[in-house]
């Protein structure tokens, strides 16, 4: 079984020199890759919402081409993961550290 085209294999090294940490790295992509997701997922529904009716029936699911094909796009979009280890290794983040409280 071949891997996916879109699987790219990342030097975790790099990853990591941005922090100093790798888990760090992880944690600021993951959190940004979630607020992509979100973003994403709410102008889907904002969009799909216009085609909300009252009455399901078979012929209308069948015959809405225009949500299917906003469906479509959607899914063809970048991962939001993909789009947020772009951002973070082009320094198109920024994250800061809270300080914890001992150290106040």
């Amino acid at each position: 079984m071949a891997a996916s085209p879109s699987i790219i294999t990342r030097d975790t090294d790099k990853l990591a020199a941005k922090t100093g940490n790798l888990y760090e790295s992880v944690a600021i992509i993951s959190r940004r890759s979630r607020q992509i997701a979100s973003k994403t997922k709410e102008e889907l529904n904002n969009k799909l919402a216009e085609f909300a009716s009252g009455i399901d029936n078979l012929e209308e699911v069948f015959e809405n081409r225009e949500q299917i094909e906003i469906s479509k796009f959607y899914e063809r979009q970048p991962k939001p993961t993909g789009i947020a280890i772009e951002e973070f290794m082009e320094d198109k983040l920024f994250w800061r550290f809270s300080e914890d409280e001992d150290t106040k």
